[in-house]
This record gives structure tokens, sequence and C-alpha cells, in this order.
């Protein structure tokens, strides 16, 4: 039996300058955790050498965060009624910086992988519990005020993250993007525990579905581990991969049914029964899942093919936010006028336009070639992440907000991590199929390799020079194919939208995160 705690006394309201530098304290912690999603993108090629390992091995770095923060997001919930939402956020911001240092410091890849799912863990919580804590400090009618500067942070630190990350990692070392968590980590810490401890919300013993989620953990862990190690085992032709697959399997289906009948589930899977949300979550993943892959492999490639630095890779990679940042405001009122449906399928249908773009990429393409669909497929994400969260969450009863946020939220990141692996190993596969048609279509490589030597060049040299132009246009044949399959997803998910119906009411999105 629940048995709740007695009421924590709070001081008076926070007001002037200690009020705003609360807000601006909870608006940098989310601004750290969003950023560290993509501020490794374009490190990974700097990770991988360090590490010693294949670049396809350094986007365990990606996933691995992503899967971790997936797995945490369903059970802030039960923390901060167990535990209290300032208590569990100081854990969390202590966790996170910890984990960030390990990080910096990991000798090994495995090393790194756990300490990036230490680090998701931590962060996973920390996004939503901001919210909650400016909601609480800030009087009702300033939260709105509140929420638009939070929601700015969400939408500026993926256009950052890509910058900091290359130039950290062009000019320093790639450990710098995990240690410049650690002091503003520190400040935010101390500016919580002095300003917000007062504002702690009361704790009871409420229960966990710890059956549900053992069985979470299990199948996701099997899943991942499936998409990341199965180009390297051969697939199926494996029997650790194999037997990967059967447990993923076997476990997502004992989930479904267990949550189903829980009482108390760790994912109220009970929404789905709302059409609304269904369509909405499903767009959501395909688009999501196909975008984040992108992000990930466009750096990757321009740094080990096209011979990009980091820090061009991220100037190139964070063009996609310019215009995301401009027309945010724009489309939050456009929503309040127009069909959302129709607002959700042109912004993904723009995502698909966009990706057809990068269909014609070529090995010798300048940067503002390159740049250009990253600009303007900023114009896109407003479109399509504001309206579907209203579809989304316009379709559940009042008293399941808060639940479908969260399910919302557990998805899209985990479908992130599933699109980056699935993305990735489609690349490189392609890459080595082009590779294998390229040699056996080479016109003249004898003439090449005497012009060579003519120059100077030695004969091994030579057929070197052959080797890396043969390896440099299979990525750009094999990047221009993995566009045209996401420009393809795009466009259905456009289209399916449409199962979904107008939502009837408004909606209060401050639950989303």
């Amino acid at each position: 039996m629940a048995s709740a705690a007695a009421p924590i006394q709070e001081d008076k309201p926070l007001t002037g300058g200690r009020l705003l530098l609360a807000g601006f304290v909870l608006a940098l912690t989310n601004f750290m955790v969003v950023l560290d999603t993509t501020i490794a993108n374009v490190s990974v090629p700097h990770i991988s050498g360090g590490l010693g390992v294949s670049a396809t091995q350094g986007t365990w770095v990606v996933t691995s965060y992503s899967v971790a923060e997936a797995i945490c997001v369903p059970l802030t919930g039960w923390l901060v009624r167990r535990f209290g939402t300032v208590r569990v956020f100081m854990a969390a911001m202590i966790g996170f910086a910890a984990f960030s240092a390990l990080c910096g410091l990991a000798p090994t890849l495995g090393l790194m992988v756990a300490f990036r799912i230490g680090q998701g863990f931590c962060g996973g919580p920390l996004m939503p519990l901001t919210q909650t804590l400016l909601l609480r400090i800030f009087p009702p009618e300033r939260r709105a005020a509140a929420m638009g500067a939070w929601a700015m942070t969400t939408v500026t630190a993926p256009i950052l993250g890509p910058i900091l990350g290359g130039t950290i990692s062009d000019n320093w070392s790639w450990p710098w993007i995990f240690y410049i968590n650690l002091p503003i980590a520190v400040f935010c810490i101390v500016g919580v525990f002095t300003l917000l401890r007062s504002k702690e919300t009361e704790t009871m013993v409420v229960p966990i579905d710890r059956v549900g989620l053992i069985l979470m953990v299990i199948w996701i862990a099997a899943l991942q581990v499936m998409l990341d190690l199965g180009r390297e085992h051969d697939w199926f032709g494996s029997s650790f991969i194999v037997g990967c697959a059967v447990v993923a399997a076997i476990g997502f289906v004992t989930f479904i049914i267990w949550e189903m009948t829980e009482g108390n589930p760790i994912v109220d899977l009970r929404v789905f029964r709302h059409r609304g949300f269904t369509v909405s979550v499903a767009a959501l993943s395909f688009s999501f899942g196909t975008f984040f892959a992108s992000v990930v492999i466009i750096p990757q490639w321009l740094q080990t093919s096209l011979g990009y630095t980091a820090t061009d890779a991220g100037y190139v990679t964070a063009f996609n936010g310019v215009l995301a940042v401009i027309f945010s405001p724009i489309v939050a009122k456009l929503t309040n006028k127009y069909d959302p449906r129709a607002l959700v399928c042109f912004g993904i249908f723009w995502l698909g336009v966009t990706s057809t773009l990068r269909t014609f990429w070529f090995s010798g393409a300048d940067f503002w070639i390159l740049a250009a669909p990253q600009f303007v497929q900023g114009l896109g994400m407003p479109f399509f992440f504001v309206p579907l969260t209203i579809i989304a969450l316009g379709a559940v009863d009042p008293e399941e907000t808060a639940s479908a946020a969260g399910l919302m939220s557990f998805l899209r990141t985990l479908a992130a991590a599933i699109g980056t692996s699935i993305g990735a190993t489609l690349w490189q596969n392609d890459a080595q199929a082009s590779r294998a048609e390229l040699a056996g279509i080479l016109n003249g490589p004898d003439q090449v390799i005497a012009r060579a030597a003519q120059s100077g060049l030695s004969a091994e040299q030579g057929r070197g020079m052959i080797e890396r132009l043969v390896d440099q246009e299979s990525f750009a044949l094999a990047t221009n194919h993995l566009f045209a399959v996401a420009a393809v997803i795009f466009f259905l998910s456009a289209t399916i939208i449409w199962l979904a119906p107008r939502p009837p009411k408004a909606v209060d999105t401050s639950a989303a995160h």
C-alpha cells in the first residue's frame, strides 16, 4: 500500500532575479542534454581513430546513449513520485557529470559504450524534469514565455552541437566534447541546490513494474546488439546474431502482453487504442529515425571520404537548424488556424524533398552544394514536430496526456538509435557493393598506373591512388542510394498522417518532451 510522505513546506515563491536565474539554470541543463545527442556525431571518426576501431563501430557511441536515454525516460514519473523532483534532478545531474568525465577518459570502445550508457541513463530524466520544474516555479501568466525559452534551447542545441564537436575535435581532442559538460553541470547543480531545494515535491512509496522494466531492457538491448554487430558477424549466418534476434522477438512479444495486462505498467501501451496517437507515433518514429540516421552518416561521409575536417563537417550539418529556429514560432501560430495534419504532411514531405536533393551529391561537390539541402531542410522541421505533437496528444484522454507524451519521447529516442544502426549498415554494405561493381568496370587502370609512374610514383602508389578513387566514388554512390531510400520513407510517412483524425480540441503540449 502506498504511503505518502508529509508535505514539504515551501519558502516564498521565487521572484525577480532569482526566478530568472533559476529559469536560466533549467534551460541550460536542457541545452546541455540535447547538445550531447549531436555533439558526438561529427566526432565519430576522431573517436574511432582514438580508440582504434572502425567508423561503423564508432557509431555505437551515438546509439548506446540514445538507447539508454530511451529506456530511462519511462522511469522518470516513478522516480519523481518515489524520491521527489529536485532530488532526482540533482542525482541525474551528478551522474551525468560523472559519466561525462569517464567517457573522456575511456581507453577502449567497450568502456566508452558502458559510460555512454550511464550518461544516457542519467540524461534521460533531465529533459522532462526541467519542464516540470519550470512549470512549478513560474506563475501561470509567465509559463508560456518560460516554456518558449526552454523550447529554444531544444532547437538551438542541435545547431551548435556539430559545430562545437567539430571545432573541439580538430583543435583540442575528442575527449573534450565530454569534458565541457563538467563546468556546466557543476554550475547547474549548485544553482538548483541553492535556488530550488525548497521546491521539492511530495514523495510516496509507489510500486514499480519490475517485470516490465526487465523485459523492456532485454528486448531493446538484444535488438540493438543485433543491429550494431550484425554486419561484422555476417548477420544470420552467425548463431550469436540469430540468438539476439530470437531474444529480441520473444522479449518484445512478452513485453507487449505483460504491459497490456499489468495494472501499473512501466509503459502505458493502452494509449495506442487512440487512432490519432498510433498514426502520429508511427509517422514520428519512421521520420525521426530516418532523419537522425542522416545526421550521423553525413559527417562520417564528409570526413572519411571527402577529406573534410570535423569543424567543416560540423558547419555543413549545423545548417539544418537555422530555418528551424526562424520558423518554430511561426508554425506555433499556424497550428491554431490550419489543420495540423496538413502542416505535418508538408513538413515530412519537405524532408523527403531535401533527401531527394542529396541523391545528386557527388564526390567533387563543394561546401555550398552540400550545405544547401541542409539549410532548406530546416524549414520542414518545425512543421514536422510541433503539429505532430498536437495531433498525438489531442487524440488521447486528458488524464493520459503525460503517459502519451512520455511514450512519444521513448519511441522517438529509440527510433533514433535503431535508425542510425540500420542506416550505417545499409550505407557500408552499399559502399562495398558499389566498390566491387566499380572495380569490375575500370577503364584502363594499367594506363593510369603507367602515367603515375611517369610522374615519379611507384606502381604500388599508382594502385593506391586508383583504390582511393574507387573508394571515394563507391561511398558517394552509397550516400545517393541511402538518401533515395530515405526520401521514400519520408514520402510514405507524409501520407499516413491523414489516417489520423483532426484534433477536436486544444492541446496542452507542455507535457511533451
